[in-house]
């Protein structure tokens, strides 16, 4: 299964992607909701799961349970093979230098306060100053907020314009010799807006200050190459690049991780351990105490294969189509505003209604079978920022349909009556 036609290419996206071909891969999505064919619009939240990976993760339960690094059975041997080949695929897919560079989390979230809670305690003093910017998740603020709060440290934003686009003038006007990071989000989960990663790591890196990435919404959409973006870390997790729940990557340079100390103690993390010493194990397995999520992260190896199968420029070419389809689609509701409208953006589309409370019109969809996101989408200073409380938000995959819009928009059509 590929999901790509190669028996000819029209240079239409939308019909050089065999779509029903991928959509029979994802067996939740054949299903009725209220009454209707289910039309899920809500990646943004959590992405759906193909049957490759609902496979790995009842193979593993159903012959290979054991755990890892630490059994010379062979159980324990197999799934250690499975767990370490999972990383190296990760590695590969966002093109790291070195497996030692891949850090299982549990998500996105950890991995941010993994970076705070040793980088930043390490390196962060009072006075010191961390940018983020005004489209940060709460996962992206919060963590720096409290590190902040301990260190006596000032948190700095950067501006964004009408449209969600970063201001990058007044971004680099931020940074002063008291700077020590930079944390910001790679495309925001609320708008779509795509900022210019790599611009924002050269300024940056021009003065001497390292950068981390939020790639929860980007790694399944585009092409990430950590190398080329040269980050200092990237995070993202695995339940939005069709993986499990429960397991997520934090990519860090090798140097960085080396210098930094350990997250928790206990178990795999150590070396050698008295009741008078410990000594820490070496790259990656410092930063994973415990019983690490085996099946989670196999699960995560098995969603790499699959969108590698299908190719991640061909994914990102056939969801620029379906964002500019809807885009134009709901632009003709008169009643209807879009919320970001960047140059560069991914398959986000955030709107309100005028007089129609967003979770009244993701309740009226529900009843349609479309599942939407409505709220502020853990983003509440974005929402501050654009003077609204809220926005429904339709968010795409690549198992989305011109037809799945299509009933997004009658389905809006309804709201209107219904508020008529």
């Amino acid at each position: 299964m590929t999901g790509i036609n190669t028996s000819s290419h029209t240079g239409d996206p939308l019909l050089d992607f065999d779509v029903a071909k991928v959509k029979e891969d994802f067996p939740i999505l054949n299903q009725t909701v209220n009454g209707h064919p289910l039309v899920y619009l809500d990646n943004a939240a959590t992405s759906q799961k193909p049957q490759s990976v609902i496979d790995a993760l009842v193979g593993y339960y159903s012959s290979d349970n054991s755990n890892v690094h630490r059994g010379v059975h062979t159980l324990s041997q197999r799934a250690t093979d499975h767990y370490e080949e999972a990383r190296s695929k990760i590695r590969r897919f966002i093109n790291a230098d070195d497996d030692r560079e891949i850090i299982y989390v549990r998500g996105t979230t950890e991995g941010i306060n993994l970076v705070a809670q040793t980088y930043g305690r390490e390196n962060i003093q009072e006075g010191d100053e961390i940018i983020i910017s005004t489209m940060e998740h709460h996962s992206n603020i919060v963590p720096w907020q409290m590190l902040c709060q301990e260190r006596g440290a000032i948190l700095k934003v950067a501006p964004i314009d009408d449209s969600g686009e970063l201001l990058l003038d007044e971004y680099e006007a931020l940074i002063t010799s008291r700077t020590k990071l930079v944390s910001m989000v790679h495309v925001s989960n609320a708008l779509g807006s795509i900022i210019p990663a790599k611009r924002v790591v050269e300024i940056a890196h021009a003065h001497g200050v390292p950068v981390l990435l939020d790639g929860a919404q980007a790694v399944a959409h585009a092409k990430v190459d950590v190398q080329d973006l040269d980050c200092d870390f990237y995070v993202f997790s695995g339940h939005k690049l069709y993986g499990p729940t429960g397991i997520g990557i934090l990519y860090g340079k090798a140097d960085l991780l080396e210098a930094m100390p350990p997250y928790q103690g206990g178990g795999e993390m150590i070396r050698s351990v008295t009741f008078e010493k410990t000594l820490y194990n070496v790259l990656p397995h410092k930063f994973e105490a415990g019983t690490p999520n085996i099946a989670g992260s196999i699960g995560l190896g098995a969603a790499v294969d699959y969108v590698d199968a299908l190719g991640m420029e061909r994914i990102g070419a056939y969801e620029s189509g379906l964002l500019e389809y809807g885009t134009e689609l709901l632009s003709r509701i008169s009643s209807l505003k879009i919320i970001g409208t960047a140059q560069e953006k991914s398959g986000i589309l955030s709107f309100v209604m005028d007089g129609i409370h967003p979770h009244d019109i993701g309740t009226i969809l529900d009843a349609e079978g479309i599942a939407i996101r409505t709220g502020h989408h853990c983003a509440q200073p974005l929402m501050d920022r654009f003077g609204i409380p809220a926005t429904a938000r339709a968010s795409l995959a690549f198992y989305n349909t011109k037809e799945d819009l299509d009933a997004l928009a009658k389905a809006i059509d309804r709201v209107i009556e219904v508020f008529s």
